[in-house]
């Protein structure tokens, strides 16, 4: 019997002409696998079109604030800029003047601009005037703060120790020092290192100058008040206070009483900026010395008029009252600068608070 041979290649159907036609098999295969290849690749996106941002960049035309000349003109600024950047640039092309010597006003008889200030929100268009004023030699505020109360600190122990060339040997031998002569030296210079530390380890102060003339006048004031007290204090003549020890206790009481609620408040102070609580007066907290918070807005003022007040007291001099008299002005001054500042954060607490006096001032 014959078997049908079975032939290697595949079977192909023929067409109604008879011609041989190959079997869709292998092309639903290749289209089953580009499908799949596709599906598995996702989703086609075409490339990203890279677009270049366009930054618009300020000019700063900087004019003398006396004669009205230009001086130069700073380009390229970037509107993120600070002033303290375009003080910058403007020491390169004028490098005469350091940064720190360059004030800039909007107006020539204007207030000068913070160095943090934004210089987009200085700009009406692209181009900005400003006026220029050379502030002169200029130190840090730093320096400012430890050369005015390193200078009392040494001054003041230079009368204590009654050196031959201030006062007459003689004199000096036979008068025997009254106890406050000693306390009073302790008090003078507490108050001062509390200064001093607190300019070192509390006191966040700020990086900006100020013109070397405000320090000389600053060392000139407290300088020349402390030799002046300090001669009398230690003189050999000096007489103590009138009532006795009982005086003498009493003031140094309350000395100590408002060098610590200065210092509390001050830390207090430090703490609360740091924090960024600064949408009203400062608060008190559980410590009792800053319960003063609740009746004025500055009472670490109020603590040093009263520190100077009873030094005083105690030693019963009159240079001693009249750099009392002084210091509390100033502080007042400070105190109600201060509070304005507070009242625009704190409309509601207007009348409830005094500046530094409670009830008064």
């Amino acid at each position: 019997m014959f078997r049908r041979r079975k032939t290697s290649t595949p079977e192909h159907k023929r067409d109604f002409h008879g011609a041989a036609v190959p079997a869709p098999h292998n092309d639903m295969r290749t289209f089953f696998s580009l499908s799949q290849l596709v599906l598995s690749s996702g989703h086609l996106r075409p490339p990203p079109v890279q677009r270049h941002s366009k930054i618009t960049y300020l000019e700063v035309e900087v004019l003398d604030a006396q004669s009205k000349k230009q001086i130069c003109v700073v380009d390229k600024i970037p509107p993120s800029s600070t002033l303290l950047d375009v003080k910058h640039k403007f020491h390169k092309v004028c490098p005469q003047w350091s940064p720190s010597r360059v004030g800039l006003r909007l107006e020539r008889n204007g207030p000068y601009l913070k160095d943090s200030i934004n210089i987009k929100s200085l700009a009406a268009s692209s181009i900005i005037t400003l006026y220029f004023t050379d502030m002169g030699q200029q130190v840090s505020w730093t320096t400012v703060f430890l050369t005015e109360y390193i200078g009392p600190l040494l001054i003041y122990l230079l009368f204590y120790l009654r050196l031959s060339s201030i006062y007459d040997a003689k004199e000096s031998a036979r008068s025997l020092r009254h106890p406050v002569v000693h306390l009073a030296c302790a008090c003078h210079c507490l108050h001062y290192v509390r200064c001093l530390l607190e300019t070192l380890f509390v006191h966040k102060i700020s990086e900006g100058h100020t013109p070397l003339k405000n320090m000389i006048k600053g060392c000139a004031f407290y300088w020349g008040f402390t030799s002046w007290i300090a001669y009398y204090i230690n003189h050999p003549l000096y007489t103590p206070p009138s009532f006795g020890n009982k005086q003498v206790t009493f003031a140094a009481l309350v000395f100590l009483m408002c060098e610590a609620g200065n210092h509390f408040i001050n830390v207090a102070v430090v703490h609360q900026n740091q924090s960024g609580k600064l949408t009203s007066f400062p608060s008190p907290s559980i410590n009792p010395f800053t319960w003063l918070f609740t009746l004025v807005s500055c009472p670490n003022y109020t603590y040093e008029i009263g520190s100077w007040i009873s030094f005083t007291v105690m030693t019963q001099t009159l240079p001693v009252g009249v750099f009392a008299f002084f210091m509390a002005i100033q502080m007042a001054q400070w105190a109600r600068k201060k509070h304005q500042q507070y009242l625009k954060r704190c409309i509601a607490c207007r009348w409830k608070k005094a500046a530094v006096i409670p009830f008064i001032l």
